[in-house]
C-alpha cells in the first residue's frame, strides 16, 4: 500500500473550530477555488502539503425567475401543440397551411425563450 491510501485510512475525527461570520467570510474569500479544509491543510501544512482538489462551482439560482418560468409552462399549451404536430407528422397528413406555419413559428420562439430564461435563471453563461 502505497504511502497516501496509508495516511487516508489512518485519519482520525475530524477537527472542528468556531468562527466568526466575518472569520469565515475572509476564509472562504482566501481559498478561492479551494475548498476550506483543502486550503486550511494547504496553510497548516504549506511545507509538504498536497495539491488538494479545487471546490466545484455552483451556478447561482435566480428562484423567482424559475417559479415565473415554470408558471409560464403551466398555462402554455406548447407541449401538447407540439405532441399533436408530431403525431400528424408520423399519420403522413400534415398539411402545412399558413396558420399552422404561424402556429409553428410561435412554438419555435417560445421554446427558445424558455431555453433562455432556464439557462438565465440557473445562472448558466453562454
Amino acid at each position: 500500500m502505497d504511502q497516501t491510501q496509508n495516511s487516508k485510512s489512518k485519519r482520525i475525527s475530524p477537527l472542528s473550530i468556531r468562527l466568526s461570520k466575518e472569520e469565515r467570510e475572509l476564509l472562504v474569500q482566501q481559498a478561492g477555488s479551494l475548498s476550506l479544509a483543502g486550503y486550511i491543510k494547504s496553510v497548516v501544512f504549506a511545507d509538504n502539503a498536497p495539491r488538494y482538489r479545487t471546490r466545484r462551482q455552483t451556478p447561482e439560482m435566480d428562484a423567482k425567475l424559475l417559479a415565473e418560468l415554470l408558471a409560464h409552462l403551466g398555462s402554455s399549451r406548447v407541449a401538447s401543440n407540439l405532441n399533436q404536430i408530431a403525431k400528424h407528422l408520423n399519420q403522413g397528413n400534415l398539411i402545412v397551411d399558413p396558420d399552422l406555419d404561424n402556429d409553428l413559428r410561435q412554438a419555435v420562439e417560445e421554446v427558445a425563450m424558455i431555453r433562455r430564461t432556464l439557462l438565465q435563471a440557473l445562472g448558466v453563461k453562454r
